[in-house]
């Protein structure tokens, strides 16, 4: 069996760096606002976006559609999104932020840009430059919607 070292596994360790910040940021998410990492990641997009199906929120929040499914069902329920159905195509679920959603982006667009400029302080400048070259060059190899 050839060498294999797990812990020294590019693609393990950026998994595991994407892990542990996605958990800290939704630790912060959840203390302050009571929401899931999920429910912010659709709040965001929806934030981007005038009108979103579900369908389209599911493919860019980068969870299971049963996930996003049920993160936009509770934000429906807490007054945050707005769900309305396509007259055109009644299975086609059309979501939005309500006025209380967008006020609770606000707070959490404040909260995570200071997250980020903690995390980041962590390195110096040019490593941060060299850092989001490296992301922005590598998602564009692997995906082509970036």
């Amino acid at each position: 069996m050839p060498d294999f070292d797990l812990q020294a596994f590019f693609p393990y360790r950026i998994n595991v760096l994407a892990s542990l910040v996605s958990r800290r940021l939704g630790d912060v998410y959840k203390a302050r606002f009571g929401i899931t990492v999920p429910e912010w990641r659709a709040l965001a997009h929806l934030s981007q976006e005038e009108a979103v199906s579900i369908r389209e929120l599911h493919a860019r929040i980068d969870v299971g559609k049963a996930m996003a499914t049920r993160a936009c069902q509770r934000l429906v329920k807490r007054g945050l999104v707005h769900k309305r159905t396509n007259v055109a195509d009644r299975r086609l679920v059309v979501l939005s932020l309500t006025t209380e959603g967008q006020c609770m982006v606000a707070d959490i667009v404040t909260l995570a840009g200071a997250f980020e400029a903690e995390l980041l302080a962590a390195l110096p400048a040019d490593q941060c430059a060299a850092l989001e070259r490296a992301i922005t060059t590598l998602c564009a190899k692997l995906d082509s919607r970036v």
